[in-house]
């Protein structure tokens, strides 16, 4: 079958030891510590296939170019990657998929040949602690599908039953290439709700929120935020284009933060006239440029306001401990998409039209030219980027 694959050459940076684990499975627990000079090939390699009674055979219809992916690809002046998590490689990239079940192990119980899914990309065991506490996020034998699991933007992959969501029911509104389109987005969309609903613990209708990129996560958290009753949605970016989604998505004010720049205003000026200086409930940091937005963030939290820390970079923010005393607010880390029910319930507002993304999508390419895909990513102008596989 043909795969996109990704290499690159096992360099750790000078102060960096490897553990003999991670030497040994050449899989770098801080990737931007490790791997250097990526490589990327569409390519031929062996069609998998399931070995355990509990897997699906998924011909892939859509990958989504996740920020993850282009951090893969985008490198620092010395030719390390940007990715700080855990990554392994050779690898098969992508893991923001859609597709048709082909073949299912003799122990599947809720799917059959045919039926269109949507994947989880955080493979989570089941057996840890943490995943037996329900905190599948934080699995402490995690494997990330397409950075340290063989991915999904290749014609087929194999799933655990257990990380895949039937999506036959959207159906009953959209066309099948808007279900897989769809159902590709789900898990950025996903890591949105789970900042926003689960670690964030959800919004009060009439709660002013700023979201800070606009990039598909920051997207949706604007999408899932009107939903979820907001009075007022502030986006912030330094493109305009992505501004211009956040405003059809229901974005009721946007800034370019290199305009204001230009002009002497900081985004904290702006969020605290527009919620008439109380601060807003709710701070989404979906850019990943935390020493730039987190004290922007915490100088215009309302009281009890929360920061959700979404954006992932191996960096470090100063935060000023006593806005947090005073306001009685609080910052959460949060990633993943898995459990609580996340999937499950935004299947559901998809298939009753309820949720609308599909305009997080701005551009559409073939599998052919996922390497064209992956380096317009770098420039950061779309919302998704979505590759048609199959």
């Amino acid at each position: 079958m043909r795969a996109f694959v990704a290499d690159g050459q096992w360099a750790p940076r000078d102060g960096y030891k490897p553990t003999k684990e991670e030497i040994a499975k050449k899989r770098a627990s801080i990737g931007s510590s490790v791997w250097r000079n990526p490589a990327f090939e569409l390519k031929n390699i062996p069609t998998p296939n399931i070995v355990e009674s509990d897997e699906i055979l998924i011909a892939v219809k859509r990958c989504g170019i996740c920020g993850s992916d282009t951090h893969l690809y985008e490198t620092s002046p010395d030719g390390y990657i940007q990715f700080s998590g855990p990554v392994s490689l050779p690898q098969v990239i992508g893991h923001e998929y859609s597709g048709v079940v082909v073949k299912k192990g003799s122990g599947v119980r809720n799917f059959k040949e045919g039926d269109m899914a949507a994947v989880e990309s955080i493979n989570w065991c089941g057996t840890c602690t943490p995943c037996r506490s329900g905190a599948f996020n934080q699995c402490a034998n995690v494997e990330l599908i397409g950075i340290t699991a063989p991915g999904a933007l290749a014609e087929f992959i194999t799933a655990k039953e257990r990380h895949c969501w039937n999506i036959n029911s959207l159906r009953r509104i959209y066309p099948e290439d808007d279900i897989f389109d769809l159902g590709a987005l789900i898990e950025p969309v996903g890591c949105a709700y789970n900042g926003i609903f689960i670690g964030g613990g959800g919004i009060k209708p009439g709660s002013a929120v700023v979201v800070f990129g606009a990039g598909p996560i920051g997207l949706a958290a604007v999408a899932l935020s009107r939903l979820a009753g907001a009075n007022l949605i502030i986006a912030f970016d330094v493109h305009n284009k992505r501004l211009d989604i956040a405003r059809g998505l229901g974005a009721d004010y946007v800034f370019n933060v290199k305009e204001l720049q230009k002009a002497g205003i900081l985004p904290r000026e702006k969020i605290m006239e527009l919620t008439d200086g109380t601060g807003a409930e709710l701070q989404v940091e979906a850019a990943g440029a935390a020493r730039k937005t987190v004290p922007e963030m915490e100088n215009s939290l309302a009281v009890n306001g929360k920061l959700i820390y979404l954006g992932r970079s191996a960096t470090s923010a100063e935060v000023t401990l006593d806005l947090l005393v005073s306001g009685a607010n609080s910052i959460i880390g949060v990633r993943g998409h898995s459990g609580h029910g996340i999937y499950n319930n935004i299947i559901r507002l998809l298939s009753t039209g309820k949720l609308q993304i599909k305009d997080i999508i701005t551009s559409y390419y073939d599998f052919s030219e996922t390497l064209p895909a992956l380096k317009n990513s770098v420039e950061r102008q779309d919302g998704k980027c979505m590759i048609r596989v199959g």
